[in-house]
């Protein structure tokens, strides 16, 4: 009898977390060594229609797996929870929390003290478990004389395992351009003028100028002041928006671009910055990566738990330029892509969040001289940087494929799940009929019994 695994996770959500969920439980199936039920949970405020408007056949066929009810009629084998720590629940013989991490440099007590009640915690990148492990608090009492007194420590006493946000390559390749969906290769063009356009992907949170994590405010000044007043100017297009698709989110993200660009001179000639608002399915959204309009894409993010957008755009020979810290450096290196220099500074106090980015804690802050220089360097020195970026393709396409993760996913559960035990059914031997006759209850002589009282 199989293992009955049991996953709770943001299956039908559109985010990052979705996208990583989707594809654990897609190589859970592939292993085809599990029993799956799937505990849909919410993400947010992100929508939660993935599994329907989407023209991925797996994709699809995750809904067969969703409990339709959370009943089961019997105690996982495995319980995995995809979720932030503070999420994490122990159904299960054996219990599993799988996490994107933190993309500050420390995690909070709390998180050490949830991932400390799950049997493994898996996250996507060295600089994830960094986070964790180097991450101590004293544990202390007060003494009678109203000092502290350090009784312990609260660290990480689980193990972790690292496993990358496999990329399935079937979907993001590098395209001709005639392979790319005529309809969506004439809109972009006529959307965007400009033969030179920078692209950003990432959501756009809560934040004043230089506090968003994605850092996208101070993205789009550097932009503004770097092609200035200049002859030729290249576009950015920012794929972007904060917790929905509504009409609400594109008006709010188009106040913010604007509040930006008002602080410029008016008789400044300013490059154009399109925003693209509302949902892409993947294949359109290599189209976009490979359309000949887009020749880099760029993140100014403070941090990253691993960064799937930079992955994917690497993996379609896209040049990239992003920070030189966090997640997305296990797989962007200086040599291949710009990694831009900075300095690690305190969160500011618009990005504390109660147990997840603690105020002590430190992220990127990127040196605005130096994205100058790049996106200048870049728009005039492209070929030469797109031959490194197709290097960079060839090299990520054999490491972090969705196969690949797939392969690493299944020797991590062979190693911490051997000792599981495993649910066996009962194999009742059969009776065989020996006699038609009803069997005679055997005759007892009693002895007789003496009267021994009044």
């Amino acid at each position: 009898m199989r293992k009955l695994m049991l996953i709770c996770a943001p299956v039908t959500s559109r985010s990052g977390y979705g996208d990583h969920a989707r594809s654990l439980v897609k190589s859970f199936i592939e292993h085809d060594k599990y029993d799956i039920k799937i505990r849909d949970v919410r993400w947010g405020d992100c929508p939660r229609n993935a599994l329907i408007e989407t023209d991925d056949k797996k994709d699809k066929q995750l809904q067969n797996y969703i409990l339709n009810e959370n009943r089961l009629d019997r105690q996982p084998d495995v319980y995995v929870d995809i979720r932030i720590p503070q999420e994490f629940e122990t159904y299960g013989k054996y219990n599993i929390g799988i996490t994107a991490g933190i993309e500050t440099n420390a995690v909070s007590g709390k998180w050490l003290e949830d991932c400390n009640k799950m049997d493994l915690v898996i996250v996507p990148s060295k600089h994830s478990k960094d986070g964790f492990v180097n991450t101590i608090y004293d544990k202390v009492n007060n003494t009678p004389d109203g000092q502290q007194q350090k009784i312990g420590e609260l660290k990480l006493e689980k193990p972790m395992e690292v496993l990358f946000e496999g990329v399935d390559d079937e979907v993001y390749k590098p395209l001709t351009k005639d392979e790319i969906d005529k309809e969506f290769f004439d809109w972009l063009n006529d959307e965007v003028p400009e033969k030179f356009a920078f692209l950003f992907v990432g959501q756009w949170v809560k934040g004043g100028y230089g506090e968003d994590r994605k850092d996208i405010a101070r993205l789009i000044k550097v932009f503004y002041e770097s092609f200035a007043n200049k002859k030729k100017q290249p576009a950015l297009i920012l794929k972007t928006s904060g917790a929905t698709f509504s009409i609400m989110d594109k008006e709010d993200m188009k106040r913010k671009i604007n509040e930006i660009k008002s602080q410029f001179p008016s008789e400044w000639k300013l490059p154009n910055v399109y925003l693209l608002h509302g949902n892409l399915e993947s294949n359109e959204m290599n189209y976009l990566y490979n359309h000949p309009k887009i020749k880099a894409m760029v993140s100014l993010t403070h941090g990253e738990g691993f960064g799937r957008p930079l992955l994917e755009a690497s993996m379609v020979g896209l040049p990239v330029i992003s920070t030189a810290w966090s997640g997305h450096t296990d797989f962007l290196d200086t040599e291949l892509s710009a990694l831009l220099p900075g300095k690690l500074e305190q969160v500011p106090k618009s990005a504390v969040w109660k147990d997840i980015v603690i105020p002590e804690s430190q992220w990127f802050n990127v040196d605005e001289g130096d994205v100058y220089k790049c996106l200048n360097y870049i728009f005039s020195h492209h070929l030469e940087f797109k031959r490194k970026a197709n290097e960079l393709m060839d090299k990520n396409r054999e490491k972090f494929t969705l196969d690949k993760m797939t392969e690493k996913l299944d020797e991590i559960m062979e190693k911490y799940l051997k000792d599981v035990p495993q649910q066996v059914g009962l194999n009742l031997p059969k009776l065989k009929k020996v006699n038609s006759k009803p069997i005679e209850e055997p005759k007892v002589k009693l002895p007789k019994l003496k009267k021994v009282g009044v």
